[in-house]
């Protein structure tokens, strides 16, 4: 049972509303900070241990900026990416670039910035060659296909668009050892939100077993594994967290069974989780406009899908509070719904909560991770801003909220003028 409680009361909500009016995201520094160093802690047995935040969780500049002072590296997986890393002085092999159907600016941007670069396809061996050239050190995603289970949100990895089959992985290390790599890496992601300790472990044990064949059958010795993310978060209060000491204690163990036993250490292990570092530390927070009485009962908030997606696109279950109501009984059902002209335009569906009225702030949980970089601009709406509650208690804006101007400013007009 996770304790969904607020790092914020409605008193400070509706101070901040009066500077920056609702909808707005709102990211807590501290406990973000310490979630960081909480994984980091998990794995120090693993000498050269990197966790590379997966920045499409939440591409905003100050957050890479402080995950980046804790220690993290950034996983990319398009241009813009790698430009905010950038920007923000995270380069070099702080940066995984894991991308897929990619285009030759895109490698060249990695290129530029010498970022890792992790393969998604053979044919990005070639491709990467007449683009840029070969650099010293290539990392390879695997897709294990039906010999693992993926989740509802990644699929089945048989299903999925991205990596290498087994045999072309082999393939793909002869080729680029070949043409003179000499540094060599492993990658797979099969799985996301995922709450299961032992599938990490497992997926573990799937890459260091690699790791000996390659060495057994190529020569081949990695430099390092990545293990991807997916690590889940308890979005219903009932759900309980990923232990991590769990995770990492089965893999120092499958580690010793498996590298340090066939004389393959030190190996790498690196790690690209986004959801799970700032997920539970990220809120929407919304106002109730209106409430309609027909065959259910509805609250519509200036909150709506292009916001948060989630709940719309995967049927995904947000945790919400009424500020000021947190104790109250939850004698009403409602479903929570935005202004799209689309009926999946709901955070939630037959909801039990108090009984809400016109005015009242509601916070949207845990969604400090593909929430805001989700967002789009069906029926014009605008994307809200982003604030950062600081570790000493005051507000940043770090996104300004979009305006019409905004909107308007890629169409071409002349012609109406």
């Amino acid at each position: 049972m996770v304790d969904k409680r607020l790092p914020f009361n409605l008193e400070q909500i509706q101070k901040i509303a009066s500077d920056y009016p609702t909808p707005f995201y709102l990211y807590d520094e501290k406990a973000i900070r310490n979630n960081a160093r909480n994984l980091l802690a998990a794995f120090d047995w693993a000498e050269g241990f990197k966790e590379f935040f997966a920045v499409k969780a939440t591409p905003n500049p100050h957050l890479l900026r402080l995950l980046n002072e804790e220690g993290f590296g950034a996983d990319c997986s398009s241009k813009a990416e790698l430009i905010l890393c950038e920007r923000v002085g995270i380069q070099g092999e702080e940066i995984m670039f894991t991308s897929n159907e990619t285009t030759a600016d895109e490698y060249q941007k990695a290129h530029e910035l010498g970022a890792i670069n992790n393969l998604d396809d053979i044919t990005h061996i070639y491709f990467l060659k007449e683009t840029t050239g070969l650099p010293e050190l290539i990392c390879l995603r695997y897709n294990p296909g039906p010999l693992r289970e993926g989740n509802v949100i990644i699929g089945n990895p048989e299903d999925a668009k991205y990596g290498f089959t087994r045999d072309q992985l082999f393939e793909g290390f002869r080729k680029v050892k070949e043409k003179g790599v000499t540094r060599f890496a492993l990658h797979t992601m099969v799985a996301s939100n995922e709450l299961n300790s032992d599938f990490f472990v497992e997926t573990a044990r799937m890459l260091f077993e690699l790791a000996v064949e390659l060495k057994s059958e190529l020569g081949i010795q990695l430099e390092f594994v990545n293990l991807g993310g997916g690590i889940g978060i308890p979005y219903r209060p009932e759900e309980e967290p990923v232990d991590l000491q769990k995770v990492s204690a089965g893999i120092q163990a499958c580690y010793q069974e498996v590298i340090v036993a066939n004389d393959l250490h030190p190996l790498k292990i690196f790690m690209e989780n986004g959801r799970m570092i700032t997920g539970p530390y990220g809120y929407l927070i919304t106002e109730a406009l209106h409430e309609k009485h027909i065959y259910k009962e509805y609250i519509g908030v200036d909150a709506c899908m292009s916001n948060l997606m989630r709940p719309g696109m995967y049927g995904a279950y947000h945790h919400i509070s009424v500020l000021g109501k947190e104790d109250a009984p939850k004698e009403k059902t409602y479903d929570i719904v935005g202004s799209l002209c689309e009926n999946n335009d709901k955070f939630a569906i037959d909801r039990d909560l108090p009984e809400i009225e016109r005015g009242d702030l509601l916070v949207i949980h845990d969604a400090g991770a593909h929430g805001h970089s989700m967002g789009f601009q069906y029926n014009g709406k605008l994307r809200s801003a982003e604030l950062l509650l600081c570790e000493d208690g005051s507000v940043k804006e770090i996104r300004r909220a979009e305006t019409l101007d905004d909107y308007f400013a890629t169409i071409d007009f002349s012609e109406f003028e």
